[in-house]
């Protein structure tokens, strides 16, 4: 698939949440979301009410959906859960998954010992990364994605400065800004993260939608 179906294949669903449909739907951190489409597959990056919305999860599963999620957030939802760790690596409904870390680094807010979650995913030859609630780690800079989803309110998560050191360091083909316009941070973030990627990452920010 190219870079350009990929990206038409996106839905923001508003805060952390994506639905990327190709041969496997696959839906990320759902969280009040106002379309019920299935999914294949379902991410969950961390506990945290926004994140890990039972209610949410329950509408979009159904009967051959997996759950792949960490220790914490296994406990709040039903069906096929797989349990993951930052490291792990499976495929599950075609899709390779590398689970990675997500924690805050000046802040306490994700704490590294929780062992929350980021999800690198390929699907349909495009290689995405959901870098879940976090700052801007380490880690970061080992990996090789085309579509990189990254936080930009600052707060409880990366600042939009702070985004731009990432997304240097990451380097996708593509950095799309999450993590505003819901219960931090504003359109303007993502449009600084766009501004100051320019000419270095193509930056494309998504209306929220179906």
């Amino acid at each position: 698939m190219s870079l350009e179906e990929a990206v038409r294949n996106i839905h923001w669903l508003g805060h952390d949440g994506f639905r990327i449909d190709g041969s496997t739907v696959v839906m990320i951190d759902p969280f009040r979301l106002s379309v019920f489409k299935p999914a294949d597959l379902i991410l969950l990056t961390h506990d945290h009410f926004d994140h890990t919305s039972p209610e949410d999860v329950e509408k979009i599963t159904k009967n051959d959906s997996v759950i792949v999620t960490c220790a914490d957030s296994a406990k709040k939802v039903k069906g096929d859960v797989r349990v993951v760790a930052p490291g792990d690596r499976l495929t599950v409904k075609g899709v390779q998954l590398e689970v990675g870390a997500a924690y805050n680094t000046n802040k306490d807010f994700h704490p590294k010992s929780n062992g929350w979650l980021s999800f690198v995913f390929e699907l349909d030859g495009v290689r995405y990364f959901h870098a879940g609630d976090t700052d801007f780690i380490p880690e970061m800079k080992q990996l090789q994605v085309d579509i990189a989803f990254l936080p930009v309110s600052g707060t409880y998560v990366m600042t939009a400065e702070e985004a731009v050191e990432a997304a240097k360091a990451i380097r996708p083909k593509i950095a799309v800004p999450m993590h505003y316009a819901e219960i931090v941070g504003s359109e303007d973030d993502a449009q600084r993260f766009k501004k100051e990627l320019e000419g270095q990452v193509d930056v494309v920010i998504l209306n929220r939608g179906l």
